[in-house]
């Protein structure tokens, strides 16, 4: 099982912002789009940095409600732990937790591909489980 299975069943489709936007546009597109972070993206294909709702609650804890006038290239976090289609389901989800990530972008050829949360992994993983189940119960009923 690798990440394209889970881009498969999930979708493809990215929120991107620009790193000049301000933080503000950041919580509106955040709660607009009913997602925890958003890619940084100056053009829309490359990755700048990541920002999620943790990045924000420290940034409010640390200088108060004026971050919402921040950039948001202030509070992005520039090291993004990135993955590919091509890995493991398992690995990618170890990965997460070791390096207390949520939400991993996917690159192909050196561009944003999709975006992959540790919902989306634990839901394919629990309907794969499912299926598996229901298949065994219906071989021991026959």
């Amino acid at each position: 099982m690798k990440l394209s299975d889970v881009i498969k069943s999930k979708g493809n489709a990215v929120v991107t912002l620009s790193p000049d936007a301000s933080v503000a546009d950041l919580v509106a597109l955040m709660a607009e789009h009913n997602i925890g972070a958003v890619v940084v993206s100056a053009d829309g294909h490359h990755i700048d940095g990541i920002v999620s709702e943790r990045d924000v609650v420290r940034g409010l804890a640390a200088s108060g409600h004026g971050i919402v006038d921040a950039t948001v290239r202030e509070l992005m976090t520039g090291e993004v732990v990135t993955g590919t289609p091509e890995d493991p389901i398992e690995e990618t989800a170890h990965v997460m937790t070791d390096k207390r990530v949520r939400h991993i972008p996917i690159v192909v050829n050196g561009e944003l591909a999709a975006l992959v949360s540790i919902g989306d992994v634990v839901k394919y993983r629990i309907d794969q489980l499912t299926d598996e189940r229901n298949h065994l119960l219906g071989y021991l009923h026959t």
